[in-house]
């Protein structure tokens, strides 16, 4: 079982890059792989969550090629380098019947988004999981799904997968209320309604991550935004277009959190991505008296990146609830780290969510929160933490659930805490952050100067061949 052994940090001063953004690079695969053509991505997360994303469409017939900078098949074991390019074969909507089930590995992304389109083959699906991914529940997904006319059966306990989904050719279009905030299942159903005749149209309850309007008008692709409700018309094919794919912010979290809690650390991320839709983290920091500067400019994809540079000094508490929640539920564990070592109290609310993410993250970061020394007190939607005020935690051993999150956020834990902590079973962060690792080290280091860029872990074996 791996672990990561973390000591006291000093004061930072360096610049770095972080891993293309997860949910950006899941998206590209998938409207890469629909659209009528030849699409070229640049900037692709080749973590374990978007390869069983590129996995899944190789299974139904796409071609998907990772490519060195020259040209020549990535090989992930001579190089700790990600691939350059990413070529892909779209199909045109219609996929290739796989022929077994599709693993979708730890990725809910993968599966949730795949429900959506895999709603309009003409064909049955299995799609499995590995057992975290098996505990999650699909039924939000499923029963919007449903009503436009695909069929689903799932065969875990309280509808989780193994999920079958028998595809329908000519779907409904519906109008649905989202009865929670959640961007994946907007956009699985925005994704089916491709399929539909007519308009489909989701209503949020309050704005979500907005990646799939964004790279859906950018593979020509119309939708249409009425203040909460989000509009597509049925029958419109993506066109083939080349993608880059910023830097991800939820990644670049731990390292903004890592810097702005510590005096006399300046740390400038550069090349990644500054979407307001997810930007919230940069607003709860902000508002914990965190000294951050954006220089933000258009990508010609539709998707605002930049550069951030973080200057440190002591955060206060604060109250991260109710609207904003949605745009920050990927940072919340890495944001209650903060509030752990800020002035004050920080009040986590409305996160229900957190319970069936890849582990339960309330109940997760609280018991680790606790072996660092931390006060805090468990909340059924959340939790209420008693900062130290800026003083060092206590060394201690933790796990990470087998949460990638879970285990870098208490990585950064320990970087501020006395004596040497254990995180243990951290293999899971390579299904987000490959070269986390790497990071983890450059910020331990007693001076710290220079620049660095992400290492990207192996490819697993389901992808290692390039044809």
């Amino acid at each position: 079982m791996s672990e990561f052994r973390v000591r006291k940090a000093h004061p930072i001063a360096t610049e770095i890059t972080v891993p293309g953004d997860k949910s950006i690079s899941h998206r590209a695969i998938m409207f890469a792989s629909l659209a009528d053509g030849t699409s070229e991505i640049t900037g692709f997360l080749p973590s374990g969550d978007c390869l069983s994303t590129a996995a899944a469409f190789r299974a139904m017939g796409v071609a998907i090629d990772f490519l060195n900078e020259d040209g020549s098949p990535w090989q992930p074991a001579a190089s700790g380098a990600g691939p350059h390019r990413v070529i892909v074969q779209g199909r045109g909507l219609r996929l290739q019947a796989p022929a077994g089930p599709v693993d979708c590995g730890n990725s809910g992304t993968t599966m949730r988004l795949l429900a959506g389109i895999l709603s309009g083959q003409n064909f049955t699906t299995v799609m499995t999981g590995d057992e975290s991914l098996s505990k999650r529940p699909m039924k939000r997904v499923t029963e919007p799904l449903s009503l436009m006319g695909a069929r689903f059966e799932a065969t875990g306990p309280k509808e989780t997968p193994p999920l079958t989904v028998h595809g329908h050719s000519a779907l409904r279009a519906i109008t649905y209320p989202l009865p929670m905030a959640s961007a994946q299942v907007k956009s699985a159903i925005l994704l089916a309604g491709l399929y539909a005749e007519g308009k489909t149209t989701v209503i949020e309850p309050a704005v979500t991550r907005n990646h799939t309007e964004t790279m859906l008008r950018h593979f020509g692709v119309k939708t249409v935004r009425q203040g909460l409700a989000i509009s597509i018309y049925g029958g419109q094919v993506p066109e083939s277009r080349d993608f880059h794919v910023p830097g991800d912010i939820s990644s670049a979290a731990f390292w903004l959190v890592a810097a702005a809690v510590q005096p006399g650390s300046e740390l400038v991320i550069k090349g990644v991505g500054l979407n307001e839709t997810r930007t919230g983290i940069l607003k709860v920091l902000l508002r914990m008296g965190a000294q951050i500067t954006e220089d933000i400019r258009e990508g010609a994809d539709g998707e605002p990146c930049g550069t951030l540079t973080i200057r440190g000094g002591g955060l206060r508490g604060t109250v991260i609830a109710g609207d904003e929640i949605p745009n920050v539920i990927d940072e919340l564990p890495i944001l209650a780290v903060a509030g752990a070592l800020a002035h004050g109290t920080t009040l986590i609310r409305d996160a229900q969510e957190l319970r069936v993410k890849e582990t339960d993250r309330i109940a997760a970061v609280v018991e680790n929160l606790q072996r660092f020394g931390v006060a805090v007190r468990e909340l059924p939607d959340g939790m209420e933490i008693t900062g130290s005020g800026g003083q060092a935690l206590v060394g201690a051993k933790v796990t990470s659930f087998g949460d990638h999150r879970i285990a870098m956020a208490c990585a950064i834990a320990g970087l501020f805490s006395e004596g040497e902590s254990v995180i243990s079973d951290v293999d899971c962060v390579g299904t987000s952050y490959p070269g986390f690792a790497e990071h983890l080290r450059l910020f331990q280091s007693r001076h710290v100067t220079g620049s660095t860029t992400p290492v990207i872990d192996r490819l697993p074996s389901s992808l290692s061949d390039p044809t």
